[in-house]
């Protein structure tokens, strides 16, 4: 425009570029955002958050003021009757993972940072949920610190 070029040819991004940010978040999603929005948890309340390098039975390590403490991340997107049911056992490495789920070792993992598919969050230590595999989140709402809907700017698809 300084230089007195025509520009009416020119296709000019609107907010956010080319991404369309009138695009909602979506449920299916969730899995894949799981650990990056635990990290945006911890982060936003001066945590430093490190993802491990390896695979390794945990998905952060975040410093805290009593050490570090390693979080296994998981999700659910299955409500049953009776509410959000997730599964916090893991499945040994195995041919075609077929073995049954086991829990953590509490030697392992110190603390699950869970979301459910309305998108509360929950920070919950091994030592509450002591060799479950499968667990119901309504009897876990003393260990919820948000809601991610706040984050996701806007409702969640349907």
């Amino acid at each position: 425009m300084r230089l007195g070029l025509d520009l009416s040819k020119v296709d000019v991004p609107g907010p956010g570029g080319n991404v369309d940010i009138r695009r909602k978040p979506d449920r299916k999603n969730l899995r894949d955002a799981g650990t990056s929005l635990a990290a945006t948890w911890f982060l936003f309340r001066g945590y430093n958050v490190a993802y491990p390098i390896e695979p390794t039975a945990y998905d952060l390590l975040v410093a805290m003021e009593d050490g570090i403490k390693r979080v296994q991340v998981k999700t659910t997107t299955f409500c049953g009757k009776d509410g959000w049911r997730i599964q916090v056992g893991h499945r040994p490495y195995s041919p075609g993972n077929r073995t049954p789920r086991i829990p953590y070792d509490p030697t392992v993992i110190d603390l699950f940072f869970i979301v459910d598919g309305d998108l509360t969050m929950y920070l919950i230590p091994i030592s509450v949920i002591g060799g479950r595999v499968i667990i119901l989140l309504r009897t876990y709402t003393n260990y919820i610190v948000g809601n991610v809907a706040g984050l996701a700017g806007a409702s969640l698809a349907s």
